[in-house]
């Protein structure tokens, strides 16, 4: 008897998570870039977080169509949509002249993330063998971390190679373009990713709903061998059977009673795997790292720590979420988000404000540089002397704060704007924060290190195994795509107001908002969510989903 071909399984979900991969990179990307275009358009933070929220909006937005269309045309279909998307938006977002152009260019990677994001662990539970679903699942999430990774390093690669004197640096612009290249090289993957999914199959289940009958056995055997295709696609057949009796799905059935439990799982899950600031670490992280007083290099190579550390849990999360089971993994990791937040609003709580001599030199190049007439170039601070830096410091109005300490920021903020009046603060707030803060940065750094960890292990791979598993076949896309959107709203408002939320209220109440919102999700975990591992997914449906 033919057996199941583990390997061409585990080939095929590869290729279509590499979706996710370009999802992470798409999304995480922009983190290196917030600080140079910033400065390039003149951009206040409501706007800075529009140009990193814009693409979830676009996602948000794909997300309500992208179900329905790949029930109509393919998983596969769509997913090939998506990857032309990618490459049209790396490249446009990287010749972009300005603000508005790039936010275009943002929105229609967008497109292609919301697409992606529901589409490939749809299509790779409906391909996969029920005991290695939850793995073979994962790897989209596997491919999001890698994508971030990618993203950071490329960034950080990126910004060194900008330093180069080589000829060849110089005529390609890397120096002077560098947020651009990092925004370009996308481009790459997108193309490969497109070429892909050609050797990708249609999914068995989508082709038994089309009535392609034989061509969802040839697949199916291919993946789980002869004698239990007939097995899957019997019990496929007959579910099919039963929906067929009901009305066609519609958004308004999510709300039976029947799907009450399912519906609201999903919800909540949705909710809280963004409402912990995930993305805000993810899309912001160089500039949390330079909150806490490290220099732009130092911030983007901490971001890359960040990229590695969230790669190898969700490697963990992988081999261990058909051992253990989903909702161990979650209890586990929401525990440790929660003490993670907690610890990082601890330690912000803690900093204090004080300018040596080097940081105010720093502060007064920054404001001439700002206030130099266009095509005026000031030499590069790290190239001036030790006297040249010192009559900064002589010629500077916040001299005084020489000799001070202030335990409050808004304080500190308060005295420099009395001996600066005609200085614009808005726009110098944060670089005067960034220069004078002095905190724990171990502390917040094994806090940040630890709160991705546990968000990777737990929440970031469970959800979608979760999503894939609790809703059944016929409206499985739609429900996907309604939880997905609430998802990704809530992703959006969260990296539209976090810079707001830096500047308005400081990051020690930012963090400790994150953590009381990790807190009330745990508890509705350990309440309410079942375990899924190991059944099929008519089994989870007959188990969940209550009668009317």
């Amino acid at each position: 008897m033919k057996k199941g071909n583990s390997e061409y399984v585990f080939l095929i979900a590869l290729i279509v998570a590499l979706g996710g991969l370009l999802m992470g990179f798409d999304a995480s990307v922009i983190s290196g870039v917030v600080g140079f275009i910033k400065v390039e358009f003149d951009l206040s933070t409501l706007q800075l977080g529009w140009s990193v929220a814009s693409l979830t909006v676009a996602s948000t937005m794909a997300m309500f169509v992208a179900g329905p269309l790949s029930d109509q045309f393919g998983r596969r279909a769509v997913l090939r949509i998506a990857a032309i998307l990618y490459a049209i938006s790396a490249i446009a977002s990287a010749l972009a002249p300005d603000y508005t152009t790039l936010v275009i260019a943002r929105m229609i990677g967008g497109f292609g993330v919301g697409a992606s994001l529901i589409l490939a662990p749809l299509y790779i539970a409906e391909i996969a063998p029920k005991d290695k679903r939850g793995r073979l699942v994962s790897f989209n999430q596997l491919n999001i971390v890698i994508g971030i990774s990618l993203a950071f390093f490329s960034n950080y690669w990126i910004l060194q190679l900008g330093k180069s004197d080589a000829a060849w640096v110089q005529n390609l612009g890397i120096d002077q373009n560098n947020w651009r290249w990092m925004l370009g090289l996308e481009a790459l993957p997108a193309i490969l990713y497109f070429f892909g999914l050609f050797m990708v199959p249609r999914s068995p289940r989508w082709l038994m709903m089309k009535g392609n009958n034989d061509e969802a056995q040839k697949v199916m055997s291919r993946v789980a061998g002869q004698e239990k295709a007939l097995e899957e696609l019997d019990r496929i057949r007959k579910n099919i059977e039963e929906d067929s009796k009901v009305e066609k799905a519609s958004l308004g059935e999510l709300f039976k009673p029947g799907l009450r439990l399912v519906v609201t799982i999903g919800v909540v899950v949705g909710i809280l795997q963004q409402i912990t600031g995930i993305n805000a670490v993810f899309f912001y992280a160089p500039m949390i790292f330079e909150q806490s007083g490290l220099g732009t290099d130092a911030a983007f190579m901490q971001a890359i720590l960040v990229g590695l550390v969230n790669l190898v849990f969700t490697i963990l999360a992988i081999l261990f979420i058909d051992r253990l089971g989903r909702k161990p993994l979650l209890t586990f990791g929401v525990a440790g988000i929660t003490i993670s937040m907690l610890v990082l609003s601890y330690g912000f709580n803690k900093a204090t404000y004080s300018l040596d001599e080097q940081a105010i030199a720093s502060l007064e190049y920054k404001i001439q540089a700002a206030a130099a007439e266009e095509g005026q170039e000031l030499k590069d601070f790290a190239d001036w002397s030790e006297a040249e830096k010192a009559a900064l410091v002589q010629e500077s109005k916040i001299k005084p704060m020489l000799a001070k300490d202030f335990n409050d920021g808004d304080l500190y903020l308060a005295e420099v704007a009395a001996l600066m009046p005609d200085l614009d603060m808005e726009s110098h707030r944060q670089d005067f924060l960034n220069s004078a803060i002095h905190l724990n940065t171990y502390l917040i750094l094994v806090a940040l290190l630890a709160f991705v960890a546990s968000f990777a292990i737990s929440i970031g791979p469970v959800m979608w195994v979760l999503f894939s598993e609790l809703f059944p076949n016929r409206i499985r896309g739609i429900a996907i795509s309604f939880v997905g959107v609430i998802n990704s709203l809530v992703s959006t408002i969260v990296q539209f107001v976090f810079p707001w939320e830096l500047e308005t209220i400081g990051s020690s109440l930012t963090f400790l908002l994150f953590g009381l919102f990790a807190f009330a999700g745990l508890i509705f975990i350990i309440r309410s969510i079942p375990e899924t591992k190991g059944r099929s997914l008519e089994e989870l449906e007959k188990i969940l989903i209550k009668e009317d």
